[in-house]
């Protein structure tokens, strides 16, 4: 019990503004909650049958109290939906800035590699200062990750691509783990985020240098697949180009549209045929059980890099 806190440490930016909202949602329910039973207890003794037979006079409520146990209720929750709106919405949107870390999480263990190419096993070192978005898979069931210090959770699905963004305030190590039950040593999936000066982070990056970025990876593996042969600078016959495609709005066959983000890129290397662009014919052949998930991070970083001319990647 020494080393027992309340709440976690508040080590990012959004650690305070979820605590702001947990105290007011505390406090509100707290305060009804006592109320409440104040009121019980209290109208069980004072209107209490005192003489057997007694009949109690017909109570007619005022219209005023009526409205008033239905407005003051209603504006709370008004309250509490657009104030965790607010957050959700900031939690949802990383800057165009933050560097991107991927995580693959599989029973019992967290894989982690950073755009440089530095790989991870149950450690996450980050800058201080900086904004972080992971994109995060999983290599068989959901689970979870959630760094209580930073206030973020996430969960981590099979097949598809979530993320979260941070942005720490504090050097340290803080703990993350996996907040979803997930099997046998769930309890053991677990790791430490080492928050560290800038400089002592290029250092690092530095002394765990592959020589190969992720980018670098991916377009050795884009070549290797051939891939070049059909997705070319410029749009062709047999498959249109991939150069500016991440975020963008790509119209397929059968009507509708689709935002070519980092689960789009991982269904279409899988399973090209589940959404066919317009215009074109199902030629591509489908990676399903042929990529690893490392793989195909770094096929969908490569895309990713194929900025349009004139805009960021």
């Amino acid at each position: 019990m020494g080393v027992f806190q309340f709440i976690p440490e508040q080590a990012s930016t959004a650690a305070a503004s979820v605590d702001h909202l947990y105290f007011f949602l505390v406090g509100v329910g707290g305060f009804f909650s006592v109320l409440i039973f104040a009121l019980i207890f209290y109208f069980a003794v004072k209107y209490r049958r005192r003489v057997d037979g007694e009949i109690p006079p017909l109570i007619h409520e005022p219209a005023a109290l009526e409205v008033t146990w239905m407005v003051i209720p209603f504006i709370l929750a008004v309250i509490m939906f657009l104030w965790g709106a607010k957050l959700y919405s900031d939690q949802s949107r990383p800057p165009a800035a933050a560097e991107e870390i991927f995580v693959v999480g599989k029973q019992w263990m967290w894989k982690l590699q950073h755009m440089e190419g530095n790989r991870e096993i149950n450690e996450l070192h980050i800058p201080v200062g900086r904004p972080v978005k992971l994109v995060m898979t999983s290599e068989d069931v959901i689970h979870d990750f959630f760094v209580p210090a930073f206030r973020v959770k996430k969960d981590v699905l099979p097949g598809r691509y979530t993320s979260i963004w941070f942005q720490p305030t504090k050097t340290g190590t803080y703990h993350f783990f996996c907040s979803q039950y997930c099997g046998t040593d769930h309890s053991g999936m677990k790791g430490w985020v080492t928050v560290m000066e800038p400089s002592a982070y290029e250092q690092w990056l530095k002394r765990g240098d592959t020589g190969e970025s992720m980018t670098v990876l991916g377009q050795r593996l884009f070549q290797r697949l051939e891939c070049d042969f059909c997705h070319q600078a410029a749009d062709t016959n047999r498959a249109p180009s991939l150069i500016g495609v991440f975020r963008t709005a790509r119209t397929i066959q059968g009507g509708g549209s689709v935002v070519a983000d980092e689960s789009y890129l991982r269904e279409s290397i899988l399973n090209p045929r589940a959404k066919i662009v317009s215009g074109y014919q199902p030629l591509m052949p489908a990676y399903e059980g042929q990529l690893s998930d490392d793989e195909l991070l770094e096929l969908i970083t490569y895309i990713k890099s194929l900025a349009a001319p004139g805009k960021d990647k």
